[in-house]
């Protein structure tokens, strides 16, 4: 994508060089804000915020304050990226995502839509959490950087509406479409495929976080398996407890700006919910209530099509459609930048857009780009009315608002519902096209305007399995067979992905040997399994190791390292460190199933030779290599890639272990017994101080997580009151009044 900036730009002007940051933030206007709302932070024993206002609008101000008091630089350093101007303050490499932004026309929406798309609740909610922000800031001078400031409420909104475009993937297709050659071919009339196909983005992102972000994906040593997320339930009559059971569990990065965040919101006014979020959002979006709970798990349903358009070859600026010239809608696009840190310089590039939706020019043709999503700005009013939900009517309502392009839920409640719902905006299209390649760009019966609705999206509710699982799998294999949505029920062209992880096989296999009825025990022994099921399509590699015949001594020790493992991850298991890299490898790689000799040959030994430069072994005990790491905290943790107890690991070759970079972060098991009382165990995978590495928080939280100990999150308020070390109104402990 380097090739959007060459040869263009132009020297802002050496007066620009403040003006091209230049704030109007005033920390004296903004110190009044603390005596506008009424609310308390309330942190317990672990540190985690408890903010209890008397309105929800006052719950936004302390939750804001309590966020930024624990994850400001995270904060600061993403409000660029949102508005598209971090160029500014990050350089030449931040200008590629400022364009994204600009060219997309995020803010033109947001600009135009603010006031009528979002409710006036919604709007008071938002803003007075930017005021939190900007109260924050205010007192803490020292901390902040004023060029950034102050935040708004369109910040917020705008930070929601860029990562949600980069979950589903369209950042992907971006980048195919500005290779250096065409991809794809341009799709005719034809006959449909016999089944859905995935399509533009073959392999599900790396990690489960917006690409657009500051932090790259880790370079993860041994993996190519997508780092994904569970969530699964159980409903009362498989249960031996007759209790409602959800592991809430969805995966993340361990540190950064979309590692989970623990926090418990209350206001007077009926908002009473705990979960984790990631810094600089103002709603909870994994968690529960007194009343219910929902964990979420990304998915890849085809959201993005690509148009190849005819360009008038007297006219640049026109294409075809329905037989006529058209003008494409031309701008300029400003990008603003600081060269060596300090040297201004601007960046202009055309920014296009036809009927079809934003369009891109290249060497090989000129396209279109219509994706889920175009124009959406609600999500923030979604968790915002999740967040709020009494029940299960209350949060189906909340999901009918379609403001999520993708995701996956998993439902439970305090009477015994349980949902699994694959929630996409998947569009109608023509069944005539092959939707998998380059679309037409001259016919307008392409251009498609709805999208299935929320009953049509493959869902299950209260099955009579009594389960439902998603770990990121195809939608049409979530429980028991007879009651999995019917994959015959939709046409090739809407796009469902098709395939599964091996944590959906494993999950699918222990639902099936825990049954009929699944004890407390044996729901928290599926979330923390630490097996590679037979059935995943990458551990078949292992029997073309095993089939081998080498000459070389250390393949033919490899081997019998191969041969003896029983695909588990536990911190004893001594093939599991040879095993995952073998089996990641081969992931990966998309030829494996035609390797020769030679090439298995050269794989196993490239993970051999790795260990044995790392460890001086083949078959290290895993809680050697695999390693939980904060501050002085470094211990043996199980688990792995793709396994329900996930981990995933980096480094070896750096520092003789791999440390856990990805994977389980906070998660929950909650449940309802039978009387209906709510029971809830959890843990975070370092503690609440996010940055403070002088904090007893830091990682106060990390050996229980590596050895699975859960503790109650002190959700009600006698425990809370039991486990509190400290109240204070927002902006009070800088004063010294807190108590």
């Amino acid at each position: 994508m380097r090739l959007w900036f060459q040869g263009f730009g132009a020297v802002c002007g050496l007066a620009i060089l403040v003006g091209c940051a230049d704030t109007d933030f005033v920390a004296d206007d903004y110190l009044y804000l603390g005596d506008q709302y009424d609310v308390t932070i309330r942190r317990d024993i672990r540190g985690v915020p408890h903010v209890l206002g008397e309105r929800n609008a006052d719950t936004a101000f302390g939750f804001a304050y309590a966020q930024a008091e624990d994850n400001w630089q995270l904060i600061e350093d993403s409000m660029p990226f949102y508005r598209g101007n971090s160029g500014l303050y990050n350089g030449q490499d931040d200008v590629e995502t400022d364009f994204l932004v600009n060219w997309l026309g995020i803010w033109q929406t947001l600009d135009a839509g603010y006031r009528w798309d979002l409710s006036p609740a919604v709007r008071a909610y938002i803003e007075a959490y930017a005021d939190g922000l900007n109260y924050y800031a205010a007192l803490h001078p020292d901390e902040v950087d004023e060029r950034i400031l102050p935040v708004t409420a369109k910040d917020i909104v705008a930070g929601f509406m860029v990562r949600h475009l980069m979950f589903y993937g369209f950042d992907g297709v971006i980048r195919e479409v500005m290779s250096s050659e065409r991809q794809r071919d341009i799709s005719d009339v034809i006959r449909q495929p016999a089944v859905p196909t995935l399509r533009k983005t073959d392999e599900e992102p790396l990690l489960e976080a917006p690409q657009i972000l500051k932090q790259p994906p880790p370079e993860i040593m041994m993996t190519g398996v997508p780092v994904g997320s569970n969530a699964f339930a159980i409903a009362p009559h498989i249960s031996d407890e007759g209790a409602t059971r959800i592991a809430i569990n969805s995966h993340q990065p361990a540190t950064g700006p979309v590692a989970w965040y623990e926090a418990h919101i209350k206001s007077a006014e009926g908002l009473d919910v705990m979960g984790g979020l990631f810094p600089g959002t103002p709603s909870i979006f994994v968690g529960f209530t007194e009343n219910l709970a929902w964990g979420v798990t990304v998915n890849r349903p085809d959201l993005v099509d690509v148009y190849v358009l005819e360009i008038n070859p007297e006219n640049e600026n026109q294409y075809k459609l329905d037989g006529q010239w058209r003008d494409l809608e031309v701008r300029e696009i400003e990008l603003k930048l600081r060269l060596w840190g300090f040297f201004p310089w601007t960046v202009r590039r055309e920014g296009l857009r036809s009927e079809h939706g934003p369009v891109l020019r290249t060497e090989h043709g000129t396209y279109a780009i219509r994706y889920a999503g175009m124009g959406e700005m609600r999500q923030v009013e979604q968790w915002y009315r999740m967040n709020l939900a009494k029940n299960f009517a209350d949060w189906k309502d909340a999901m009918r608002m379609r403001s999520f392009a993708s995701f996956n839920y998993v439902y439970a409640d305090k009477v015994g519902n349980i949902m699994y719902l694959h929630n996409s905006l998947t569009p109608k299209r023509d069944i005539r096209y092959d939707w998998q390649q380059y679309l037409p760009g001259n016919d307008a019966s392409l251009i498609w305007d709805e999208t299935l609705s929320f009953s049509q999206m493959p869902q299950v509710t209260n099955p009579q399995s009594g389960f439902v699982l998603s770990a990121n799998q195809t939608p049409f294999n979530v429980t028991a067979e007879s009651e999995n949505p019917q994959q015959s029920a939709y046409a090739p062209e809407h796009g469902f992905q098709m395939d599964m992880t091996n944590r959906a096989h494993r999950g699918l296999e222990l639902f099936a040997q825990f049954g009929p009825t699944i004890s407390a025990d044996e729901f928290s022994a599926i979330k923390h399994d630490k097996f590679y099921s037979p059935a995943t399509h990458y551990v078949g590699y292992l029997e073309k190791i095993k089939a081998q015949q080498f000459s070389d001594s250390v393949l033919q020790r490899a081997q019998r390292v191969i041969e003896q493992w029983d695909l588990g991850t536990d911190v004893d298991n001594t093939s599991a460190a040879l095993g995952t890299c073998v089996l990641l490898a081969a992931e990966r790689d998309d030829e494996r199933e035609s390797h020769d000799a030679a090439a298995v040959a050269a794989l196993l030994g490239d993970c051999a030779q790795g260990l044995l430069d790392a460890k001086g072994q083949l078959d290290p005990p895993w809680g050697e290599v695999n390693r939980h790491v904060r501050g002085e905290v470094n211990v043996p943790v199980g688990g792995g890639p793709d396994i329900l107890r996930a981990i995933y690991g980096q480094g070896l070759q750096a520092d003789g272990f791999l440390t856990n970079v990805a994977g389980d972060g906070l998660y929950y098991l909650v449940a309802w017994d039978a009387e209906g009382e709510l029971n809830v165990e959890g843990v975070h995978q370092f503690g609440s101080a996010t940055l403070d590495e002088a904090s007893p928080h830091y990682s106060d939280q990390a050996l229980d997580y590596a050895n699975e100990v859960l503790h109650a999150p002190l959700f009600d308020e006698a425990s809370l009151q039991q486990n509190l070390l400290r109240a204070y109104r927002p902006g009070t402990e800088v004063m010294g009044a807190a108590p």
